[in-house]
């Protein structure tokens, strides 16, 4: 049987993720094989290297969530797909068709999905099996290398455009300037928000790629005035996408009444504060969770017109022998996203 490489997470305890031979897999009838272009390196995919993470893993499971490629054999019951076709995929790989959610076109909150990188083997390595019904098409203008980030850009756009509603000349902040965050400011931008995106003395970096988008940087200090500097009662939505708990209280305090909290960002820590604020306010507290094929297909469109220029957050490309150093790059936070580039030479 033959082998590749692959960037393999094998336990709970931190640090256990290694380079590991694994067989290419076999795929069934109505899967497609993709060749991996580059896969983008999430920050689930370092909570799990460093054993912070809330949720469940099949251990041992290739990681990568975040990929594009090429179609290089498709099964015999797949018609829309053909090899050589340039893809992405969704992270659903394994949904219940029958689940009530899944039957209203929600499959991303059936709860027995799993998904890529943590349920079932994902992209960081060469070959991946993908069910066909997860895959888009790449507009001809979009390199694979930038179209393997179109899932956080899915995951931002849920937060910002599907599970809340902007207007015009609202005032928007953005907690955490990881990826998520970074891509959230820039959507809120395109509906038309005056945006600010939130972080440490540390995320020097990100808030300056957060400038770039055209978003305000602000530490954490600074954000109560940049709230509440029109009439004192706040900004009209905020979206939570750092990765701790504690944040949410801050996103209580800056939020004006009858305002919104999108929460995207995951947090394992229990809550040690009152939410009596979310009572006496009337927000709205809306969670935030993965995408669905009708997103995928409107934010392909966004990244091939470079409406999102997704490669701003793009602080560098490693192939998968130089993963650690990828992990380790990303983590320390001088960049804010960092690729894997598996085939350079179908990545463009």
């Amino acid at each position: 049987m033959s082998t590749q490489p692959a960037v393999v997470n094998f336990s709970s305890s931190p640090m256990s993720v290694e380079l590991r031979e694994v067989p290419i897999p076999e795929i069934g009838d109505e899967d497609c094989l993709m060749q991996v272009a580059a896969v983008g390196v999430c920050g689930s995919d370092l909570h799990q290297w460093a054993g912070v993470h809330s949720w469940p893993v099949n251990y041992p499971v290739t990681l990568g969530h975040e990929f594009a490629g090429r179609i290089v054999r498709t099964g015999a019951r797949v018609k829309e797909f053909r090899e050589g076709d340039r893809v992405c995929s969704e992270t659903a790989a394994i949904i219940d068709p029958q689940s009530p959610m899944t039957r209203i076109g929600r499959y991303n909150l059936d709860p027995n999905r799993k998904g890529f990188g943590y349920g079932t083997d994902g992209a960081m390595t060469r070959f991946v099996k993908v069910p066909a019904r997860c895959l888009h098409r790449v507009p001809d203008q979009l390199p694979l290398r930038l179209a393997a980030l179109t899932e956080p850009c899915c995951v931002a756009f849920s937060a910002v455009v599907t599970n809340v509603s902007i207007l015009p000349g609202d005032r928007v902040a953005v907690l955490g300037p990881g990826p998520i965050g970074l891509l959230c400011g820039a959507i809120a931008r395109l509906r038309g928000a005056e945006v600010a995106v939130v972080g440490l003395p540390q995320d020097q970096v990100r808030l300056e790629l957060a400038r770039k988008l055209g978003c305000t940087p602000l530490f954490n200090e600074q954000l109560k005035a940049w709230a509440t500097e029109r009439d004192g009662l706040g900004c009209e939505g905020v979206i939570d996408a750092a990765g701790v708990s504690a944040t949410l209280k801050t996103a209580m305090d800056v939020v004006r009444p009858a305002g919104w909290i999108s929460k995207v960002g995951w947090g394992r820590d229990p809550l040690g504060f009152s939410i009596d604020p979310l009572v006496q306010k009337n927000i709205t507290l809306q969670g935030s969770f993965s995408h669905t094929w009708a997103i995928w297909e409107r934010v392909l469109l966004l990244l091939a017109s470079r409406a999102i220029d997704v490669s701003t957050i793009v602080g560098g490309t490693w192939g998968i022998e130089a993963w650690h150093d990828a992990f380790e790059t990303m983590h320390s936070g001088k960049i804010a996203k960092a690729v894997l580039e598996v085939h350079p030479e179908i990545a463009g």
